[in-house]
C-alpha cells in the first residue's frame, strides 16, 4: 500500500488536516530565509558602511548550504521525522535572526551577524529538504499536483514580503529611530515570525502514519545507496556539457545580482543612483517581483506549446541582453525613480522568462529512476554555479567602477551562450500533447 493511501484510509484527525492549514504557511516561511540570506543581506551591509568587495564575497560563501545539502539530505530521512526537523529548523532559523539584531548595534557586527546568518542558511537549506519531503507524505498525490501552484505562489509572496515589504519596513525605520536600530528591529520582527511558524506548524502539521525515520540499521545501506545515486549522476552521457551549462547559464546573472542593489543604493558621486532603502525595496519586492512572475508565466507557457527546444535560443537573450539596462543606468545615471522601475521590470521580466529554460533542463537531466536525487544534485550545481562568480563581482567592481563592470557583464553573457549549443536536448521536451492536457 503506499503511503498516499495509507494517508487516506488510516488517517488520525491530526493526519487528516486540510492542506490549507499548512502549505501557504510552510512555503512561505521556506522562502523567507533564503530571501534573507541572499537580498536582505546585500542590502543591510551595503546600509551598514561594508564594502562591494566584502558584501559580495562574504554573502556568496551563503550559498554553500544549498550547494551541498544533497549530501546531508538522507540525515533527515533517518533521524527523527521530516515533521519534527521542520518545526526544530523554524526555531534555529528564528535564533539565527534574533542572533543577527542582537549583533547588528556590536562593534565587530559583520562577523558576529554573519556567525548567524552561516546558521540561518544551513537551518534553511535543511527546512527545505524536509519541507519537500513532507508534502509528498503529507497529502495525496491528487492534491500535490493541486497543490503545487499554491506552493508556488506563497514561496513568490515570501520573496514580495522579503525583497519589498520588509526592506521597506526597514527604510522607513531609517528615518525614525536610525540605521543600526531599524535593521536590529527588522531582523528582531522576523525572529518573532518564525517563533511563532514553529509554534503555529508544531500545532497545524499533520502527522502522517508514513512519515516515521528510517531505520538506523539500513544506516550503511543508505549512505551506500546515496553515493552510487550520486556516482551514477556523473555517469550520465554528455556530462560535461550538462555540467556546463549548470554553471555557465547563469555566469552573468550571478555576478549582477550581488551588485544591483549596492548600485541602486550608493552615491552618485562612486557611480550609484542614490536611492533610499524605502525605493529599493520598493523596485524589487514589487515592480521586480510582479515582472519575475509574469516572465516566469510566459516561459512556461511557450515551453508547453513548443518544448524547451524550440524556444531555447529566445531564453538565453531573455535572461541576457536585459542585464544591458544596468550599462545604460550606469552611464546615464537618471534620476527618475519610475525610469528605475522601468529598467530593473524589463531586466526582472526577462530573467522570469529565461529561467524557465534553466528550470525545465534540470528537470530533463533528471528523468530517470533516481529523478529526485539527480533533480537535488542539480540544484547543488546551480547554485555553486552562483556562488563563485558572486564571490569576485564586488572586488571586480571596485577596481573598475560600475559602468565597466556591468560592461563586464555583459562580456560574462557570452559563456551563456556558448553553453547552449553542446547541451543534448530532445525537441519533444516540455510540450504538453493534447491527450495529456497541461501538467
Amino acid at each position: 500500500m503506499s503511503s498516499n493511501s495509507s494517508i487516506d484510509q488510516n488517517a488520525t484527525p491530526k493526519s487528516r488536516r486540510s492542506p490549507w492549514f499548512w502549505i501557504p504557511s510552510l512555503y512561505f516561511a521556506e522562502g523567507i530565509p533564503y530571501v534573507v540570506v541572499m537580498t536582505v543581506a546585500v542590502i543591510m551591509y551595503k546600509k551598514l558602511g561594508i564594502s562591494n568587495t566584502k558584501i559580495a564575497l562574504y554573502t556568496s560563501w551563503l550559498y554553500l548550504p544549498w550547494v551541498i545539502k544533497p549530501f546531508w539530505s538522507p540525515l533527515v530521512d533517518i533521524i527523527r521525522t521530516k515533521r519534527w526537523w521542520i518545526v526544530s529548523m523554524q526555531l534555529l532559523i528564528g535564533a539565527g535572526l534574533a542572533g543577527v539584531a542582537l549583533t547588528i548595534p556590536t562593534n565587530n557586527f559583520l562577523q558576529y551577524t554573519m556567525m548567524f546568518l552561516w546558521l540561518l542558511a544551513f537551518s534553511s537549506a535543511t527546512h527545505d529538504i524536509a519541507a519537500d519531503g513532507f508534502y509528498m507524505l503529507g497529502i495525496s498525490s491528487h492534491d500535490q499536483a493541486w497543490f503545487v501552484g499554491i506552493r508556488s505562489t506563497f514561496y513568490r509572496l515570501a520573496m514580495i514580503a522579503g525583497q519589498g515589504l520588509l526592506v521597506m519596513f526597514a527604510g522607513y525605520f531609517e528615518q525614525t529611530i536610525g540605521l543600526t536600530s531599524a535593521w536590529s528591529l527588522t531582523f528582531y520582527l522576523l525572529a518573532g515570525m518564525f517563533l511563532g511558524l514553529s509554534l503555529y506548524h508544531g500545532f497545524f502539521l499533520p502527522k502522517p502514519v508514513s512519515d516515521c525515520p528510517q531505520k538506523s540499521a539500513d544506516f550503511a545501506s543508505i549512505i551506500s545507496g546515496f553515493l552510487e545515486t550520486f556516482a551514477e549522476f556523473f555517469r550520465k552521457k554528455h556530462i560535461l556539457p550538462i555540467l556546463g551549462f549548470l554553471l555557465f547559464y547563469r555566469l552573468a546573472e550571478a555576478q549582477l545580482v550581488k551588485m544591483a542593489s549596492p548600485f541602486l543604493l550608493d552615491t552618485r558621486q562612486a557611480g550609484g543612483l542614490e536611492l533610499t532603502t524605502t525605493q529599493v525595496g520598493f523596485v524589487y519586492g514589487t515592480i521586480g517581483v510582479v515582472m519575475l512572475t509574469l516572465g516566469g508565466i510566459l516561459g512556461g507557457l511557450v515551453a508547453a506549446k513548443h518544448g524547451l527546444k524550440a524556444w531555447l535560443l529566445w531564453m538565453v537573450l531573455a535572461i541576457n541582453l536585459p542585464n544591458a539596462v544596468y550599462v545604460v543606468l550606469s552611464f546615464l545615471q537618471p534620476e527618475s525613480f519610475m525610469a528605475v522601475n522601468l529598467a530593473v521590470a524589463v531586466e526582472q521580466f526577462g530573467y522570469g522568462f529565461g529561467f524557465t529554460a534553466y528550470m525545465l533542463f534540470m528537470l530533463y537531466v533528471s528523468q530517470g529512476e533516481h529523478e529526485t536525487a539527480h533533480y537535488a544534485i542539480c540544484t547543488g550545481f546551480m547554485a555553486l554555479g552562483m556562488m563563485l562568480p558572486g564571490m569576485l563581482s564586488g572586488w571586480l567592481q571596485e577596481l573598475v567602477g560600475y559602468q565597466n563592470f556591468f560592461v563586464w557583464v555583459m562580456i560574462s553573457t557570452i559563456p551563456s551562450f556558448a553553453v547552449c549549443w553542446f547541451i543534448p536536448l530532445d525537441p519533444e521536451f516540455g510540450k504538453v500533447s493534447s491527450q495529456e492536457g497541461p501538467n
